[in-house]
């Protein structure tokens, strides 16, 4: 139990960046972190399914043709795992709550991982004692890179156990085309997805896969990935070394957007709301349900460095970090 209590607290207070161009398998999220969680989530869900021919499945479709579902799940997934090789990151404003309460962090990406500041909690800015505990944090960790070189590992030693789930997700989903949506940045399809009654899982936790239904947005102009709502039709199990039960009724939903400009795109995760109910050990209760919302992104250059990122943090403006209001939240 340990463990599982280290890696969730490492979900909820990481703000690692593996770019929130798809979400990580909901199922797993007691040892996930949030933004590589974010990443795989909607390209695990969207079934990955990458052309072998090293691009875009629609590059030979004729002119003018409307995409089938599946085309467009290949493409979708195409472009978020391969839509930049410069990297681009961005501070912005990260909002989180759960059934203990809410707090707020500004956060700034790094090549070196991202690093946040707490700036409220409970909906009201930090007492001076709590912002004193949150500097001296800071300063700890700008002076001890290996703290931060430390979780840097874990984040990546976490996304190569969630690849060996991307590669049973070709055959795990079947896709239906339901339409167009409008999106925060253009028309949509809107696709369906429910589980595929031949899919044969390997392990355990290919497992989950069999009680998972929803709904895929993919912006129509980039090809990119806008919402998932997927829920839990059916208790499943998971593992990964822990034998659990996730109970049916849980739910996702996860909502992207652009949040570049015309010469620079950038998507993002920009809310994201968790609910599940499981056990752990098939003894212990759990619940994985939080409300997250991200916002006020801004670049910063591509070479900065973290312990830049914590001097911005600690030079951040006290009148930056006014409370927000929850009350809108599901």
């Amino acid at each position: 139990m340990d463990v599982i209590r280290e890696h969730w607290q490492i979900w909820k207070g990481s703000t690692g960046r593996r770019a929130a161009s798809g979400l990580r398998l909901f199922t797993c999220a007691p040892i996930l972190i949030q933004k590589s969680w974010v990443r795989l989530c909607i390209a695990s869900l969207a079934g990955l399914l990458l052309p072998a021919a090293g691009g875009p499945a629609s590059a030979g479709q004729p002119p003018g043709s409307a995409p089938d579902a599946p085309t467009i799940v290949r493409d979708a997934s195409w472009n978020e795992m391969h839509h930049s090789s410069a990297p681009r990151f961005y501070r912005y404003r990260f909002f989180d709550q759960d059934s203990k309460g809410s707090d707020v962090k500004l956060v700034v990406e790094t090549n070196e991982g991202a690093v946040a500041r707490l700036v409220e909690k409970g909906s009201r800015p930090l007492t001076e004692t709590e912002n004193a505990a949150e500097v001296a944090r800071l300063k700890n960790l700008l002076a001890n890179p290996q703290i931060q070189l430390q979780r840097y590992r874990k984040e990546r030693q976490n996304d190569s156990r969630e690849d060996e789930l991307v590669r049973m997700l070709p055959q795990a989903f079947l896709y239906t085309d339901e339409g167009t949506v409008q999106g925060p940045n253009g028309p949509c399809y809107r696709l369906g997805f429910k589980p595929n009654p031949n899919f044969v899982p390997p392990d355990r936790e290919g497992e989950v896969f069999h009680g998972m239904v929803g709904e895929l947005w993919v912006d129509q102009a980039q090809l990119r990935i806008v919402k998932i709502d997927a829920h839990l039709i059916s208790d499943v199990n998971f593992g990964w070394g822990v034998l659990g039960r996730l109970y049916r009724g849980g739910s996702i939903l996860e909502e992207n957007a652009d949040v570049g400009d015309e010469d620079a795109h950038h998507w993002e995760s920009t809310s994201l709301r968790l609910r599940l109910t499981g056990k752990i050990l098939m003894i212990k209760s759990v619940d994985f349900s939080t409300s997250q919302i991200s916002t006020d992104f801004h670049p910063v250059p591509s070479d900065i460095t973290y312990q830049q990122a914590i001097q911005m943090l600690l030079d951040e403006p006290a009148s930056h970090n006014a409370a927000y209001n929850w009350n809108w939240l599901p």
